[in-house]
């Protein structure tokens, strides 16, 4: 486990600030880690995935608990380092352990056996992008825990009617029943960061929403439904449909009314609509 002290001596030898414009903030709380570890139910089976390791408090801890960890990080010095820190630190685990250096957004394929999980500290200012990329990417990922923004986690994990329900959450119960998973404070990281932290669960379905429709085709409606928060469906789904009164008619099919709102809607419903839109 790496410690506060060992997190900012690390950072020195390599001379690594953690930057705002990538989302860094390191995790140098142990007792935060092993919370992670526990509340993600890391098997000795495992193949995790963590996107953002850092200087890899973390990706210590994955290693530990899992069979196979791969680290997908975009930094060139920190992806220099955490092989040599793994080595350092956990010799007898070092074949286990693979690293992409990498945006997460453009992997397309891992080494090793397939992700049957992914833990993460996202990068907060990219964390749902990613956290949608890996789901649909990896769809061999059963499980999923990941620490974003509080304000973030109250999205991906809101209920139809929420107030903050919208385009993360229902994209998000696409691929898997989601909630929060707990609430992280501001002194575990360094940086501490000027807003709260949460964690989110992500547990895949077992059955995929039954539509005819392709996953390409429901986002684009549940897209056109929150473009235009405050409208009816009738008249936010105009654009997408062709006209408001094309809209109606996908509506009235889907067994919809015109004029529910998107924030009301489950993703199922989503999917009802997009079988009676335009395809393509």
């Amino acid at each position: 486990m790496l410690g506060p002290a060992d997190v900012r001596e690390l950072a020195a030898a390599l001379g690594v600030r953690p930057t705002k414009q990538r989302g860094q903030n390191f995790v140098i709380d142990a007792n935060t880690v092993r919370r992670i570890i526990r509340t993600a139910e890391v098997r000795p089976d495992d193949t995790v995935v963590e996107v953002g390791p850092g200087l890899g408090s973390l990706t210590l801890a994955l290693l530990e608990a899992a069979e196979w960890v791969t680290a997908v990080e975009i930094d060139d010095v920190l992806a220099g380092a955490l092989p040599t820190t793994v080595a350092a630190r956990l010799p007898h685990r070092a074949d286990h352990f693979a690293l992409v250096h990498s945006d997460a957004m453009q992997v397309t394929e891992l080494p090793g056996p397939p992700p049957s999980a992914l833990v993460a500290n996202l990068p907060y200012n990219v964390a749902v992008p990613v956290l949608l990329h890996m789901l649909a990417t990896f769809p061999t990922i059963e499980r999923t825990l990941v620490m974003v923004q509080a304000e973030v986690a109250d999205r991906l994990a809101a209920p139809p009617g929420s107030k903050v329900y919208g385009v993360p959450s229902v994209k998000a119960a696409w691929y898997a029943e989601v909630k929060r998973a707990g609430s992280i404070g501001r002194n575990v990281f360094w940086p501490a960061p000027n807003v709260d932290s949460g964690l989110v669960s992500l547990v895949r379905r077992t059955e995929p929403v039954r539509t005819s429709a392709t996953r390409r085709q429901v986002f684009a409606v549940v897209d056109a439904a929150f473009a235009q928060r405050r409208k009816t469906l009738r008249a936010a789904l105009a654009g997408w449909a062709g006209s408001a009164a094309a809209a109606e008619a996908a509506l009235v099919a889907a067994g919809v009314s015109p004029q529910a709102r998107g924030e009301s809607l489950t993703v199922e419903e989503f999917a009802a609509i997009a079988e009676h839109g335009p395809r393509g």
